[in-house]
């Protein structure tokens, strides 16, 4: 906290650049009670009931649903069902009495068919060894199959399902038990729940290095990071992911520690899509800024300061994410030239237009200490970005593989902070790091539109499904 210099001591001057330098910390101070998650990044839980966040998308003037022309979907009829119940006629006739001649009866080609669920019940297989004895004396057992080494145990379908809920659907622990019981009638205890994580964990160690390695050689991939509790700890959970494949990392740190370790970034030769976090910029590979962010930014500024030049750069950078989307329809790898220069020329102007209105902050008159960089305004910093990065800001209109913003990673981010809310803390590192690797897994093959609890009771079973066999 800076310390109120005496006004007595002051030149009329001093005092003059200390009501304006107080009036500057007033409006930061007014401006970030202001934030919220359709201004800034901060999550949608945080804005409260005060308002509901605000959406860059204009009207298209069509009227909420289906449009006209959209093909409905509705449940289809199965070619052979399971089960065929006929319905009888009354066996008289209930206008003149007589009792009708079977050989007038028939039964309708097509009926109305119902989809439920078949009655839920356990399956209990019990193995028994086969022995015998040679005639020279020998005994001879059978074996029982590998996975079959207790004298009861649960199957992988069990331990699949319990998986699949915690790893996957967000399930506490002690919830996932009592869902369990409520559906199948199975009474697994917490440990046995928290033995299948671990063990799937190790199961799929290798089949997640596999996605971690096929990410390294991808054109373009996302990069994000977010807070997670471990215990009174805070630990920090990274997603680098594609359209096809999702890898969690889990690390006691956010920076370039971390990312040295996860082994992706450093030998990345693709194009790196993020928020603009500083550590991401360290490395060598080619960056595209998320410009989700820079809109967020961008009507806060407006917001917040009401210049004239923000609501064109937000109009810009919106036609331009239009114009791309035609363009890919159309089957272009890029806009054409002329384009892209005209929207750089464009947001160059407008930036050289916002400088004049923020200029650099020179250093108080009032600090006694000369050392350190000058604290310069949130709409100063976020033009020198917009200017110095413009190559990255704009990287989506040079080429059709870098999308618009980062909400790939996002996404992937978000059910992760969305199991901390329903389930709490982790209470171990190690448990974070397990649900990293499963969570990777699972991620990765719902991507490739592939059942889950079939791949996890293979995986129980010794079977590990490649996670890059559908992978674009």
């Amino acid at each position: 906290m800076t310390k109120m210099p005496n006004i007595k001591d002051l030149t009329p001057e001093q005092k003059d650049a200390l009501i304006i330098d107080l009036v500057r910390r007033l409006n930061e101070l007014e401006a970030k009670l202001e934030k919220d998650s359709h201004n800034s990044s901060k999550p949608p839980s945080s804005d409260g009931p005060k308002r509901k966040p605000k959406s860059l998308r204009t009207t298209t003037g069509a009227r909420p649903g289906a449009q006209p022309g959209h093909k409905g979907k509705t449940l289809k009829r199965v070619a052979q069902p399971d089960h065929i119940g006929t319905h009888p006629v009354a066996p008289v006739c209930d206008v003149c009495g007589q009792w009708i001649d079977p050989d007038q009866m028939s039964v309708l080609p097509e009926g109305r068919q119902v989809i439920d669920l078949p009655p839920t019940r356990l399956e209990v297989t019990e193995h028994r060894l086969q022995v015998a004895q040679c005639r020279c004396g020998k005994r001879h057992s059978g074996a029982y199959p590998e996975s079959v080494s207790q004298a009861v145990q649960y199957g992988p379908q069990v331990r699949a399902a319990a998986v699949y809920l915690t790893q996957y659907q967000q399930l506490p622990v002690e919830r996932t038990a009592q869902a369990l019981q409520d559906l199948f009638g199975l009474r697994l205890s917490t440990g046995t729940v928290q033995n299948s994580i671990g063990q799937a964990a190790r199961l799929l160690a290798p089949a997640v290095e596999q996605i971690r390695q096929a990410l390294c050689e991808q054109p373009v991939v996302h990069f994000d990071e977010s807070s997670m509790r471990v215990g009174r700890t805070s630990h920090w959970l990274h997603i680098a992911s594609t359209r096809a494949l999702s890898w969690y990392g889990a690390h006691r740190k956010r920076g370039a520690q971390a990312l040295d370790s996860f082994g992706i970034l450093p030998g990345f030769k693709g194009i790196a899509v993020h928020d603009g976090w500083g550590p991401y910029a360290s490395y060598g590979c080619e960056h595209a800024l998320c410009n989700a962010h820079h809109l967020r930014e961008l009507v806060f500024v407006l917001e917040s300061t009401q210049q004239p030049w923000a609501q064109p750069m937000i109009d810009l950078l919106c036609q331009a994410r239009r114009e791309v989307e035609l363009s890919q329809a159309l089957g272009a790898n890029a806009l054409r030239p002329s384009r892209q220069r005209y929207y750089r020329r464009r947001s160059q102007a407008l930036l050289a237009q916002a400088h004049r209105l923020n200029p650099q902050q020179a250093r108080e008159p009032t600090r006694q200490d000369r050392r350190g960089r000058i604290r310069q305004s949130f709409t100063y910093n976020l033009l020198a970005r917009l200017r110095r990065h413009a190559h990255q800001v704009w990287r989506f209109i040079a080429d059709h593989r870098v999308p618009f913003d980062n909400n790939q990673a996002e996404r992937d981010i978000r059910m992760p902070k969305l199991k901390q809310k329903i389930s709490g803390c982790f209470r171990a590192a190690s448990g974070m790091q397990a649900f990293c690797t499963v969570r990777s897994y699972l991620a990765t093959l719902r991507k490739q539109n592939r059942s889950l609890i079939d791949a996890l009771a293979l995986a129980f079973a010794g079977v590990i499904l490649s996670p890059l066999a559908s992978a674009e």
